[in-house]
């Protein structure tokens, strides 16, 4: 691509250092937001592995919270693994983009094979990130679902119906930023959407931080270790 076809960087005001302040900021707000709910049990945080975790950490500090994860996982258009088309999250079904899906010319039953795959990372991170602790119950708890950006929403919907069919509630979405399009589209899903950033122009959510470095599973282990729900 020329330089003339290149967006313009963001302003550094417009970008996050990295994921621990995303996450203080995020903290600040869902903190105000919570101000004026009547809460009786600490809220219950859950993030979305690898990159929301940091920020859940920040998340669940400001407002007292509980934090564990809630595993979800994209699936990825055959031979596109950076492309998702849908997600599946743990022990539920797996949902779809339709309007990519129907761009793309694919349906859901020729996804047999990536959706299998996403299965499967999501038993090995089980494994891993738990052992024999069980996932969350969300039944009746006021939850946080955190994530370090959303883009097309495709994960955070699968994670929020996982949740609603667990009898979750209210239940808050909350990321330091999303594309317009994903904060209205999943705003039918959550109670409330919580983002510090809308964007007009959104193309990645790495483009809003100046680290955005991946994350390993030591990185998850280590956020996990002294905030974990047990």
């Amino acid at each position: 691509m020329s330089d003339a076809g290149r967006l313009p960087p963001l302003h550094p005001a417009a970008r996050f250092a990295n994921r621990r302040e995303a996450g203080r900021a995020l903290g600040a707000m869902v903190a105000r937001r919570l101000g004026h709910l009547a809460v009786n049990r600490s809220p219950l945080v859950l993030a979305l592995p690898r990159g929301g975790v940091p920020v859940a950490s920040r998340v669940a500090e400001a407002v007292g919270g509980d934090l564990d994860l809630l595993l979800v996982r994209k699936i990825s258009a055959p031979g596109r693994p950076e492309l998702g088309v849908g997600a599946v999250a743990e022990n539920g079904d797996p949902i779809f983009d339709d309007g990519l899906l129907q761009r793309l010319g694919l349906t859901p039953a020729a996804l047999t094979a990536e959706t299998a795959a996403a299965c499967t990372e999501l038993a090995r991170r089980n494994a891993h990130y738990r052992g024999k602790r069980p996932a969350p119950d969300p039944a009746d708890r006021l939850t946080i679902l955190v994530d370090d950006g959303v883009a097309t929403g495709c994960t955070a919907r699968a994670a929020l119906r996982w949740l609603r069919a667990r009898h979750a509630g209210p239940i808050l979405l909350a990321a330091p930023v999303c594309s317009r399009e994903a904060d209205h589209a999943l705003s039918t899903d959550a109670d409330a959407v919580i983002c510090l950033k809308r964007p007009a122009s959104f193309t990645a959510v790495a483009g809003f931080y100046d680290d955005f470095a991946q994350l390993t599973d030591a990185d998850v282990h280590r956020h996990l270790l002294v905030r974990v729900t047990s």
